[in-house]
């Protein structure tokens, strides 16, 4: 070493050493939070407060279930695989709990039936009958043998049942392969080979759960056309099977009767029954020799949710005069076993927050359930109790850092109706806030409109209840779960009604002093986002807005909207008619003069329903005029955001946004997210 180059690391040295000096003499020391003498619990702001649950612990452990089948000896079930970026594979499960993987997540397992798809999947033995989410095609996967392709290109399939006596398969399809709009049919697919199938029943705008009879001679089906939904007006069918699988004398039943037909399922020796809202509430049916409804379990309560998806469970027979079934009333989850020539139930579990997919395995009911508790699994009724069979891992979680729902239930004083809600306080064991603060409230408002807000255990919320936030999920006029009148209390009304029941259900919170009015945040998703949007442009109520590929432009999406939701704008806002102003009243793109909240825009660039130039119309509006706005857009998303990393991404950024519109810094910010126009936040 040459003695010039010593004296440049000497120098090198030197020079460090008085860096780390100046900063030392010029940093500032993080002040020591101060301790509650009673808890011993630190003080710091609300929203402020370290939590053990990151964002990436919210979405990481997001594998759930979608589908039971049973087998012999066992059951099939789909399940997301957060290690395969959610894609979805199938698993079966044995009695004893052994579960062996049979169709690997790549493959990806998910129809697109009426868009939203459900019931990809049906077991025949060891041999599987799955569609791929790719192309949408139907495939044989049988044991040590390459996957076969069944059915044609730009064709969609699902909710198949098998036809033991014609060899084949039955299942609802779409057709995509003509221009202009989808077909539906219902039809019959060779088992082997690649075919077209024979197509039993067609003419209807869509069609669901197609079931065959234990004696393999009657089809029943579901069927209803525009402008319905599946949870307004729908028809029940029947028609006879001859041997080769063919259909004769089809026929419609309980057509005296207007309301939503759901879940036809015969029971062991022969019996249709249904599930229909014919006295406001989604009760149990028999359909009788004659044709008609009989009811057979009447309660103020709900046996079904809408049918946004196809092949949806909520009873099942565990003899001919047992059935076991999911009731909902007010937001809480009953499993009953109805003794039918008893006319008498008894309750076998009422801790679930959800309960889906009621199937008669080889020894007992099964079902996908789900707590207020991070617990959430395959359960098997036995006898009068339930056991969990199989569970997916997840990150385990301080039991004291959960907060528990508090259901709030008050009238309005606009519609004189009901509004539900489920409050969740702030809740972190190391921590309280100063005696004279109150929580940042965040308002969620459900999809749909037409879904519900649910006691389910959902990591998302406690992210943000322990940190100090408090959250309330609102169950507004339209959600299911309150009866066939509360559902279409929204028609007509949707981006006023919804969002007057937020307003009110925010106010009953401040009014109380749970919260802090100067601080209160309402976010959505797709139809939750719209309402979202009305909100911060309509009314004056809301602080900050966060909003996920959020609908602006009701002439748009009744423009471009699927076939399936083609109808849903009629009920919800009213019929476009020529030169009509309506829809352009209702939709916020058009109304951002009066919109002067702190917005967050989170959108998909590949989002089908809601294109990302409307966002990015009113992120460049709202710039323009000096409201605080950001705008998150992932390049590999479509209509939501889906994807485990970019939901964190999303996740931590409203967090910052948060932070920065109601002023606290938070312990674990991971990045800040850059907000235009953030020098208006101080004013």
């Amino acid at each position: 070493m040459t003695r010039r180059f010593k004296n440049l690391i000497l120098v090198l040295v030197m020079v460090a050493v008085a860096v780390m000096l100046v900063m030392h003499h010029f940093r500032v020391e993080t002040p020591e939070l101060p301790r509650d003498k009673r808890s011993g619990r630190l003080i710091a702001d609300y929203g402020s407060w370290h939590s053990v649950l990151s964002a990436k612990q919210v979405y990481a452990p997001s594998d759930s279930f979608g589908v039971l089948r049973p087998i012999d000896g066992g059951l099939y079930f789909t399940q997301t695989d957060a290690s395969h970026g959610g894609k979805v594979g199938v698993n079966k499960l044995t009695p004893e709990g052994d579960v062996t993987r049979i169709i690997n997540p790549e493959f990806d397992v998910k129809s697109r039936v009426h868009e939203y798809g459900g019931a990809p999947m049906l077991a025949i033995g060891s041999t599987l009958f799955a569609v791929k989410r790719d192309d949408q095609r139907l495939y044989r996967i049988a044991p040590s043998q390459a996957p076969v392709v069944l059915t044609p290109i730009n064709t969609r399939h699902a909710d198949c049942v098998s036809y033991p006596k014609g060899s084949r398969i039955i299942c609802v399809r779409e057709d995509h392969r003509q221009t202009g709009e989808s077909t539906a049919s219902i039809v019959a697919l060779n088992l082997n080979f690649e075919n077209e199938g024979e197509t039993l029943v067609s003419g209807s705008d869509f069609y669901a759960a197609p079931r065959v009879s234990p004696d393999n001679r009657q089809l029943a089906w579901i069927s209803w056309q525009q402008p319905n939904m599946p949870w307004d007006n729908t028809e029940l069918w029947v028609a006879d099977l001859d041997p080769k699988g063919g259909i004769m004398h089809p026929r419609r039943l309980l057509n005296d009767l207007q309301g939503a037909i759901t879940q036809p399922v015969y029971s062991p020796s022969g019996e249709l029954f249904v599930v229909a809202d014919f006295n406001n509430w989604w009760n149990l049916y028999r359909v009788t020799p004659e044709g008609k409804a009989e009811a057979v379990l009447e309660l103020a309560g709900e046996f079904a949710k809408p049918d946004w998806q196809l092949g949806n469970h909520s009873y099942a027979f565990e003899t001919e005069d047992q059935l076991i079934v999911s009731v909902q009333h007010e937001g809480k989850t009953d499993l009953l076993r109805f003794y039918m020539k008893l006319g008498v139930t008894e309750s076998i579990a009422a801790e679930f927050a959800e309960v889906k997919q009621l199937v008669k395995g080889p020894d007992g009911i099964y079902f996908i359930g789900s707590k207020t508790t991070p617990e959430k699994g395959i359960y098997r009724i036995r006898g009068r109790g339930v056991e969990l069979v199989y569970a997916p891992k997840v990150t385990a979680l301080d039991p004291r850092y959960i907060s528990r729902a508090e259901p709030i239930q008050f009238i309005s004083d606009i519609s004189g109706l009901p509004v539900y809600g489920y409050f969740y306080g702030p809740m972190n064991p190391e921590y309280i806030a100063p005696n004279d603060q109150r929580p940042p409230l965040i308002v969620m408002l459900h999809g749909g409109p037409t879904w519900q807000a649910s006691l389910s255990f959902r990591r998302d919320i406690q992210f943000w209840t322990s940190r100090g936030f408090a959250v309330l999920d609102v169950n507004y006029r339209g959600s299911s779960g309150f009866g066939r009148a509360y559902r279409q209390s929204l028609y007509g009304l949707w981006g006023r009604a919804e969002v007057e029941d937020a307003i009110e259900a925010a106010e009953y919170l401040t009014d109380r002093g749970w919260v802090d009015a100067d601080k209160v945040a309402i976010r959505g998703m797709s139809a939750g986002g719209f309402s979202v949007l009305s909100a911060l442009a309509f009314y004056q109520t809301f602080k900050a807005g966060v909003v996920y590929s959020g609908i602006s432009d009701l002439e748009a999406l009744e423009r471009e909207t699927h076939k399936f939701e083609q109808g849903y704008l009629h009920h919800l806002v009213g019929e476009l008619t020529p030169n009509s102003p309506l829809y352009r009243q209702r939709s916020p793109l058009y109304h951002l003069d009066d919109l002067k909240a702190p917005l967050l825009l989170v959108q998909g660039a590949k989002d089908p329903i809601v294109p990302a130039r409307q966002s990015e119309a009113i992120y460049t509006s709202l710039k323009g005029r000096g409201v605080p706005v950001a705008y998150l857009e992932f390049d590999d998303e479509g209509h939501g955001v889906k994807k485990p990393l970019n939901r964190i991404a999303a996740l931590n950024a409203e967090l910052s946004f948060y932070s920065q519109v109601f002023g606290f810094m938070p312990a674990d910010e991971q990045t800040r997210l850059a907000i235009d126009n953030a020098s208006a936040l101080a004013q």
